[in-house]
């Protein structure tokens, strides 16, 4: 009896031993194929994007869907990050540990900050800052006080008890460093020059139609926190302080996991709205397809012409 009962223990220890084998990859196992990460943070952004997924293969790491294939022609793994700050860092560096990428392209919505764009427009910042990492400082009788905070902050005006922060990074051995913008890869950024004007960008979702044909801009500054904006005062501050074109709360971050990983990276971000610019509501749920569709089509575009 005691020896049936060590031969099933030893079955069932197998049978667990098996199990686990099966469900859980070594670390080490890392996708070999060289590929184009494209991140969209929320649902509209990647349904404009996944039907353009050619030979689709779905691999769900730790609940986020990786999905590869090609598009445009190129070796592609497309994933949403998550809506926030924290959820496009984490998930862009569990892609860049899983999959063998070469290339970041973030394609999505934002809120307009230059009062020289509107709905529709797709821009492709030349840098990213985190514009919400800040201390918040104590009001006193000569209004806000930062002065002797033991906490560095850039030297840029603040708004309100908000300072704005420099990002302190550690990277190998070497010192932490302060930083405040995050560049996009200047190669990519060429290309997508070249593109500028020739990608045809709609002007109409259902029955919602803007007034005018949406422009594609490369260059400029882009902003990212952990907030929806739409507040008037905020994005004037926005606009003046960091001379930002627009605002989401995703790129920065995945600027950020590039920089530390040493990987070119690019965004594009389609104007679902003007984060409180507007002279009547919010126009973010009426255009949330408008705009994803509109990145979308430039972020084929540039992975075609992207070199192999």
């Amino acid at each position: 009896m005691r020896h049936i009962f060590r031969c099933h223990f030893m079955l069932l220890a197998m049978a667990l031993l098996a199990i686990s084998c099966a469900t859980r990859a070594p670390a080490s196992m890392k996708d070999p194929v060289h590929r184009i990460a494209v991140i969209s943070a929320f649902e509209p952004e990647l349904i404009a994007l996944e039907s353009h997924v050619e030979g689709r293969v779905d691999t769900t790491i730790d609940g986020v869907t990786f999905v590869t294939g090609k598009m445009s022609g190129k070796d592609t793994v497309l994933f949403l990050s998550g809506v926030s700050m924290v959820n496009a860092a984490m998930t862009t560096q569990m892609a860049l540990d899983h999959f063998t990428i070469d290339r970041i392209v973030v394609s999505g919505v934002a809120g307009g900050v230059d009062p020289g764009l509107d709905v529709g427009d797709v821009v492709a910042a030349s840098q990213w800052a985190q514009y919400l990492e800040s201390l918040m400082a104590r009001e006193t009788p000569g209004g806000f006080n930062s002065a002797n905070l033991p906490v560095p902050h850039a030297s840029l005006p603040n708004f309100g008890m908000m300072f704005v922060r420099n990002i302190q990074i550690a990277r190998g051995a070497s010192p932490p460093e302060q930083k405040l913008w995050f560049l996009a890869d200047p190669a990519m950024l060429d290309i997508a020059r070249k593109l500028s004007g020739e990608v045809e960008l709609k002007r109409c979702a259902g029955d919602q139609c803007l007034t005018s044909t949406p422009k594609m801009i490369v260059g400029g500054n882009g902003v990212s926190g952990a907030s929806f904006v739409d507040n008037a005062a905020l994005r004037e501050w926005a606009f003046k302080t960091f001379e930002a074109r627009v605002l989401d709360m995703e790129t920065a971050a995945v600027a950020h996991v590039a920089y530390v990983n040493q990987t070119p990276f690019i965004a594009f971000r389609s104007l679902s709205d003007l984060a409180g610019g507007e002279a009547g509501a919010n126009q973010a749920q009426a255009f949330y397809s408008l705009a994803s569709q509109n990145s979308a089509a430039v972020v084929l575009a540039f992975l075609a012409a992207l070199p192999k």
